[in-house]
């Protein structure tokens, strides 16, 4: 592919992701998609074959955007008061956005699993992507002896996950950052509950 016609595919997905991140996958049609990115209907199809591909392409869009923003969050993370920085962060930018959007992937998954078996494998990947570095992080934490040697990295971050996703659709709903903050007070205390002896 050439550099501009990388440019135009690329202009494709991110005007469909704008889209579908305001309007859903069912609000948004490929005429949108094409009057957003100014591309005619041959441009369009010369990247994708249909809207299922383009899709497919948003949510691979959407998961390094999470990823690339979790990866400024965590990398350097070594302490339980670092995990809680990454606990406040999401909060804030959650509360900046008063719930609007929840999360990408999160989203995209509600509406797409049980309609699509591709989409749904997509989303599944980018979870478990996400799992993977949080898992990273809280295994240098036990390395660093923040945490028990016993303590498992992958059961904690599914954990975190977990609560993480659930608070977001609250704050989606609810427009507060309420219950986002309790459920993950409350998994952040099940993270401390591993800390090594002397830690806390």
């Amino acid at each position: 592919m050439t550099a501009r016609g990388a440019a135009t595919r690329a202009r494709i997905v991110e005007a469909a992701a704008g889209l579908i991140y305001d309007r859903g996958v069912g609000g948004t049609s490929l005429d949108d998609v094409m009057r957003a990115s100014s591309t005619s209907k041959s441009q369009l199809y010369h990247y994708f074959a249909d809207k299922d591909a383009l899709i497919g392409a948003v949510i691979q869009a959407q998961t390094c955007r999470v990823l690339a923003f979790q990866a400024t969050l965590l990398d350097h993370v070594e302490t339980l008061a670092g995990l809680r920085g990454w606990r406040d962060a999401i909060v804030a930018a959650t509360e900046a956005a008063c719930g609007v959007g929840g999360c990408p992937l999160g989203t995209l998954g509600s509406e797409l699993a049980d309609r699509s078996e591709n989409a749904r494998a997509l989303v599944a990947e980018g979870f478990q992507a996400w799992e993977l570095r949080l898992a990273s992080c809280l295994r240098r934490l036990r390395e660093h002896g923040e945490l028990d040697p016993g303590a498992e990295p992958n059961d904690l971050a599914a954990s975190l996950i977990g609560a993480l996703q659930g608070g977001l659709l609250l704050a989606q709903t609810t427009r507060t950052v309420r219950s986002l903050k309790l459920v993950l007070d409350m998994a952040l205390e099940h993270v401390g509950s591993r800390a090594k002896a002397g830690v806390l």
